[in-house]
């Protein structure tokens, strides 16, 4: 029968996005040119604390004690150093009492003591042991970026030679912001050294420059519409400048993960002598459902991060679902167009020519391209791959587990602690003037615990409250009270560093002491005692939800009950190995040296959820992709071990190369000199690379292999479920048959039922 030339038919979602390409590419970039200019300034915006629980007892005593008392609350600390003489040297105090005269005379900045206030009962705790240095402490007030303001105004007219002495500028407010500077400074680092690095590696595994520039251009379209975004949100929450390490990472990584499966899956088709419009209509019904759930899915991860309170974690999951939604829709709208206008142009500027001199050169235009033909090699070794993995299920299944679990079991040992100055640099000042305090000054001068008691009380009531906590075995000594009206506060110095175990335990033991007035219990200790329980009440609402929620969009794109199981299983399995390079490189201070990190021996509390959140999400990121093209051949052949082949086979390198990629980015980030970005960086690209590697090449097809056909049952209501409101990547736009794929069906459909009559016949007998 003649064939008779026919346009290419697309669905409703294909005639949407390519319609009008050079128009829809012309408004993404006057949106992407807005967005620049919304975004501008947000670094500037974003906080650099987060970490306390809001509603805790510690943040309502914090309140009421910088409203009330000032001086309790010092965030501002001058280390005064006298150099080879004491600080009680006539001309040394007499300096010093000036500087802390002027520093309470500065726009800002009040309750102002020091070690030479005649009647402070704290100033033997501002003396060194040595009698070489001593300190001034005040406190600036107003929001973050207030303080911040204040500080940069002040701390050059203090810091350096004053007469006889030197005077180093830290403290909390000193801390956080020259966090903040660094954090700024070292994004834009990362930035300059993962943009090539990703282009180069884009043009290795594409073969085609142009093909590689189209990630890079859909990962700066997330990342400008993220900034925009959290400009916007400054307005209404507090958002803190650690998101911006994730916006960066994420844009980059996750852009190269749909541009990679949506471009891959298109080159397939015009390999196949599919027109552009046409191919590109079969990969949005194909790997767009693709990345539309691993979208869903991510963002399902980073959204678990809202149950918390702590703003320094709800900040990642808006800039993270931010980030992943924005990055899904300009691969599903701006990259469908790029690549109708293209057509098979995408395969152009094959810089990989290079290296293969004495071959004939591609025609761009030929369907089938050097860069095909490089795929279809690395197809042949990931289905040998496939076939070892099958072969010795059982073997790998169990040596994978084993290895996964040994490498996490340093977790067991983790501490948790808050994030102080031994982020910074060792060099920076802030962080030298706290390991001044830390090695030199008795108990934690700045670093104390405050007992704010409210309510009418006797000076016998005072003290008799003061003796009995003073006889508690972890103070070193108890300083107060000092009264305002029906309000008083002590300051309790623990013998041990500020937020050390015992401290800890001495927060609760101040809780449950009897006082006849409300106590409420601050300092630092008392912060993280809170938001340890802050995030133990909530942890379990949030793993809850991530399981639920990625649980059910599995099932939806599989319609199995076991895979959607074993992808969570697997995933938190593939996370392992991260926690426990955690704790043994950055709490334990393995490898310090190298990386360049002060170990303080702890792990901030809140940085175990974060990168948990992120890495599992990645993780089902490279699930769904896998799973995905499993399912389209299941589909087609029925085969379990045919598709798990076939799967491995098309996804293998896609995902390896997606996760090398992402890895290079979070390496990037990874340099920063703060170090929860670089535990957070290097942490992730662990995870990703484990993931890639090990977990999706050698135990997702082993497990499968185990359970067989079994890995595709569900029970009769859930079927029906899935076939009413499932999707897949098999799935997509009904288009009308022709008469001659009407002819072949029916033949086809008249085979199996003959097979089927032969069948029954065979069995009757």
């Amino acid at each position: 029968m003649t064939e008779v030339n026919r346009p290419p038919r697309v669905g409703g979602w294909t005639r949407f996005v390519t319609a009008r390409p050079r128009l829809s590419l012309l408004v993404a970039l006057v949106i992407t040119a807005l967005a620049v200019l919304a975004g501008s300034g947000v670094a500037d915006r974003l906080g650099s604390g987060g970490w306390e629980d809001p509603d805790a007892e510690s943040t309502y005593a914090t309140k009421a004690l910088e409203r009330e008392f000032p001086a309790s609350q010092p965030n501002l600390l001058l280390l005064v150093d006298a150099g080879s003489a004491s600080v009680d040297d006539p001309a040394v105090a007499a300096e010093a009492r000036r500087l802390a005269k002027r520093l309470a005379g500065e726009k800002g900045v009040t309750g102002v003591g020091s070690y030479w206030q005649a009647d402070s009962s704290a100033a033997p705790a501002l003396r060194a042991e040595d009698g070489h240095e001593a300190l001034i402490t005040a406190r600036i007030t107003g929001e973050e970026k207030q303080m911040g303001e204040t500080l940069d105004r002040i701390a050059p007219e203090f810091r350096g030679a004053h007469g006889p002495v030197e005077v180093s500028v830290g403290g909390p407010v000193a801390v956080r912001h020259e966090m903040q500077t660094i954090i700024q400074e070292d994004l834009v680092r990362a930035e300059v050294i993962a943009l090539p690095v990703t282009l180069v590696l884009l043009v290795m595994v594409f073969g085609s420059a142009v093909a590689a520039l189209l990630p890079l251009g859909i990962g700066i379209v997330a990342i400008l519409g993220t900034n925009a975004v959290l400009r916007g949100l400054t307005e209404f929450t507090d958002v803190s400048v650690f998101a911006m390490n994730l916006t960066t990472a994420l844009g980059l990584g996750l852009a190269v993960d749909y541009a990679l499966f949506i471009v891959r899956r298109f080159r397939e088709e015009l390999a196949t002598g599919a027109e552009p419009l046409t191919a590109v209509g079969t990969t949005l019904r194909t790997a767009g459902r693709t990345v539309l759930f691993s979208a869903l899915t991510v963002a399902v991860s980073l959204a678990a991060m809202l149950v918390f309170p702590q703003y320094f974690l709800r900040s990642f999951a808006y800039a993270g679902i931010a980030v992943v939604l924005l990055a899904a829709a300009a691969a599903l709208i701006l990259l469908p167009a790029a690549l109708v206008l293209l057509g098979h142009r995408v395969n152009s500027l094959d810089l990989r020519r290079m290296f293969r001199r004495g071959r004939p050169a591609s025609d761009p235009q030929e369907p089938k391209t050097s860069a095909q033909t490089s795929e279809a090699t690395q197809g042949r070794a990931w289905t040998r791959t496939a076939n070892l993995v099958m072969r010795r299920a059982p073997f790998f299944a169990l040596g994978t587990t084993a290895v996964l679990v040994l490498l996490g079991l340093p977790f067991l040992g983790v501490k948790f602690g808050t994030a102080d100055d031994r982020q910074l640099p060792s060099s920076a000042e802030s962080h030298v003037v706290q390991q001044h305090i830390r090695d030199g000054f008795p108990g934690s001068p700045g670093g104390g615990l405050e007992v704010l008691a409210e309510g009418r009380a006797t000076e016998a009531q005072y003290a008799a409250y003061k003796e009995r906590i003073g006889e508690l075995p972890d103070v070193l000594r108890v300083d107060g009270p000092l009264v305002k009206g029906e309000s008083a506060y002590f300051t309790v110095l623990p013998k041990g560093e500020a937020v050390d175990d015992p401290a800890q335990g001495l927060v609760d033991e101040l809780r449950a002491t009897q006082a006849p007035f409300d106590t409420k219990v601050t300092g630092a200790a008392a912060v993280l005692v809170d938001s340890k329980d802050a995030i133990a009440d909530r942890l379990p609402l949030a793993a809850a939800f991530i399981a639920i929620v990625t649980l059910l969009l599995v099932f939806l794109l599989t319609g199995s009950v076991l895979i959607p199981i074993q992808a969570v299983v697997l995933n938190a399995l593939s996370l392992t190995a991260m926690f426990g390079a955690v704790v043994w490189v950055f709490q334990d201070g393995h490898l310090s040296g190298l990386l360049g990190f002060t170990s303080p021996g702890s792990i901030e509390t809140t940085l175990p959820v974060l990168m948990f959140c992120v890495a599992f999400g990645l993780s089902m990121d490279y699930g769904v992709f896998l799973l995905s093209r499993i399912k389209e051949e299941y589909d087609a052949t029925g085969d379990h071990d045919q598709a798990v082949r076939h799967g491995l086979q098309r996804t293998g390198g896609l995902i390896t190369a997606a996760a090398v990629i992402l890895a290079v980015v979070m390496v990037a980030i990874g340099t920063s000199r703060v170090t929860n970005t670089k535990m957070l960086g290097l942490g992730i690209a662990l995870a990703v690379l484990m993931d890639a590697m090990i977990v999706r090449s050698l135990l997702v097809p082993a497990v499968m292999r185990l359970t067989g056909r079994a890995t595709w049952w569900a029970p009769g209501p859930l079927r029906r479920f899935h076939e009413r409101f499932g999707l897949s990547e098999s799935g997509g736009e009904p288009e009308p048959a022709t008469v001659e794929e009407r002819d072949e069906q029916g033949d086809e459909q008249r085979d199996e039922e003959r097979n089927e009559g032969r069948d029954k016949v065979a069995a009757r007998r």
